[in-house]
């Protein structure tokens, strides 16, 4: 069961109308930002998958994933920095592995940076595991990634979202 702090938000697919919020968070969350360009092409691309959380009206995250020869390739995934350290972050990736597992997906894949302590802790307490590291694969910081891991099969837990 999903607890009180996060029960009043929603997730839907992504539309067009939500680039310009998540926009305003991609600039207050990552080094090199992605262009409302980019995700128009991604919302075209029949691979992608992208999610928005909302508070009422208020895209306050998003997460999106490629779905591919039995793998989903999480592309992207940020909290508004006002909404973080409240679940959302959890509550989007279990959205994502959802989405998966309704698609018969295997395997789920993803890069974090080496210094997202955060990020890898939710990651780890999902079920990924470090696979691999990219050496400088932020090539705007030459930060590394850790490249993480989850096999995915029916009955599975979500990571406590349930």
């Amino acid at each position: 069961m999903i607890d009180d702090a996060i029960d009043h938000v929603s997730v839907r697919f992504m539309e067009e109308k939500d680039i310009k919020q998540i926009l305003l968070i991609e600039q207050c969350s990552f080094s090199a930002p992605w262009t409302s360009k980019a995700y128009l092409s991604e919302l075209q691309n029949k691979f992608a998958r992208y999610f928005v959380l909302l508070d009422q009206e208020r895209v306050i995250g998003y997460a999106g994933m490629w779905l591919f020869a039995g793998e989903s390739h999480i592309t992207t995934i940020a909290v508004h920095p006002d909404y973080r350290s409240r679940r959302y972050g959890r509550l989007l990736m279990v959205t994502l592995i959802e989405h998966s597992m309704k698609h018969n997906i295997g395997t789920m894949v993803l890069e974090v940076r080496v210094s997202n302590n955060a990020a890898i802790r939710l990651y780890h307490s999902l079920g990924f595991k470090k696979i691999g590291m990219r050496r400088n694969y932020y090539k705007e910081t030459r930060e590394d990634a850790i490249v993480m891991l989850r096999h995915l099969k029916e009955g599975n837990e979500t990571g406590g979202m349930e």
